[in-house]
């Protein structure tokens, strides 16, 4: 891709909530930003002994040149465990009603919300069982789920332990919840900090932020791209 390394302005973008973007979008982010930004992978340490991992890659790995003319902007790490500032952010987004529905309705209907979640090509460990992927997902998108309590300790109480097939259900529902808040309540941080504008191509996130910062009374920019024909 053929992309300008001379910035057209001051406004400055953070992509979220994921770490690479498709093509298509960082060139529609590099015809309207002066740079933008990238956090590295979200491994995410739930205890000393649980998590997720994290990959090395990077958005200017492909792009040399914009990251040596500051137009991409990488390097923000979002790894380790969560501080008390971000477990309360995450866990006002889980008592909240609105938050919560609107997970839901992701998981049920958004095809690319639930692969940002899970990998459902294959079979999901659950528990101490494997459970092929379309099974798994009814089980996970189930409405009562929707209602239950969930909240960072929570998740960490079902990690320290064996769980049951219904239990490992909770544990990767919660867990879901968990890393989808964090990268909203990271994105918060860093646009607040940097003062960047936060930029999706991701609708369900778009809108999961926006619910956020509607009921923390928070000012900051928040777009979503929509992504036609790819």
């Amino acid at each position: 891709m053929n992309l300008s390394t001379t910035p057209p302005g001051e406004r400055l973008a953070l992509y979220y909530p994921f770490h690479l973007c498709h093509e298509r979008t960082l060139r529609s982010l590099l015809e309207e930003y002066a740079s933008v930004h990238f956090r590295d992978y979200m491994a995410l340490r739930v205890t000393a002994m649980s998590g997720t991992t994290a990959y090395m890659d990077r958005m200017g790995d492909a792009h040399p040149e914009l990251v040596a003319s500051g137009r991409i902007v990488q390097g923000y790490s979002v790894s380790g465990p969560l501080d008390a500032e971000a477990i309360t952010a995450v866990n006002r987004d889980l008592e909240d009603d609105a938050w919560r529905s609107q997970f839901h309705i992701a998981l049920l209907a958004d095809r690319r919300f639930q692969r940002g979640l899970f990998d459902l090509s294959h079979g999901v460990r659950i528990g101490r069982s494997m459970v092929p992927g379309p099974a798994a997902l009814l089980r996970l998108a189930e409405e009562p789920r929707q209602r239950r309590a969930y909240s960072v300790q929570e998740l960490q109480r079902l990690s320290e332990r064996q769980l049951s097939l219904e239990e490992g259900y909770d544990y990767e529902y919660a867990l879901a919840l968990v890393k989808t808040s964090a990268s909203l309540a990271y994105t918060v941080r860093l646009c607040l900090r940097h003062g960047l504008e936060a930029v999706t191509d991701s609708k369900a996130h778009f809108r999961l932020l926006q619910q956020t910062l509607a009921r923390d009374q928070l000012t900051l920019t928040n777009r979503w791209i929509p992504r036609q024909g790819y």
